[in-house]
């Protein structure tokens, strides 16, 4: 399992994707498609780890899937948002299942929401639309 913190193929600094999936083919896949599209990407394998990361590593977004082995994606989330020194993070959820199909399961505040399998070029779309919104967000407060 790969840590690691890259960079672009250019040297310039992207923003900073914690990416937490328990599939190591899935996290390389979009790990090595995220940082070729100009991110710096951490990787973690279950809730505990991207709780640990985010709080260290204070990244830009977190992409989460939510079936994770040991504490899930929605308990992370859950204390991620109500954590003072991560809750303005945003959070795209990453799950096999559609949005409305679990929407009856205890709330987690993430910020937006994915279906799994999604195309790599639709994920680096939606960590943009995140990112600009958390800067629009940031700028009005």
């Amino acid at each position: 399992m790969s840590n690691k913190v890259a960079t672009n193929g250019q040297g310039a600094e992207g923003p900073l994707v914690l990416l937490v999936d328990d599939y190591d083919d899935s996290r390389e896949m979009y790990a090595e498609f995220l940082e070729h599209s100009g991110f710096r990407v951490c990787q973690a394998r279950d809730g505990s780890q991207a709780l640990a990361k985010a709080r260290e590593l204070r990244p830009d977004l977190i992409l989460m899937d939510l079936s994770l082995p040991g504490m899930s994606g929605w308990e992370a989330i859950r204390q991620l948002k109500s954590d003072a020194g991560t809750k303005a993070i945003p959070v795209i959820a990453l799950s096999g299942h559609k949005e409305t199909d679990i929407a009856d399961q205890p709330a987690a505040k993430w910020d937006y929401f994915l279906t799994k399998p999604c195309q790599p070029e639709e994920l680096v779309d939606n960590l943009q639309r995140a990112l600009a919104d958390a800067g629009k967000n940031a700028s009005e407060h």
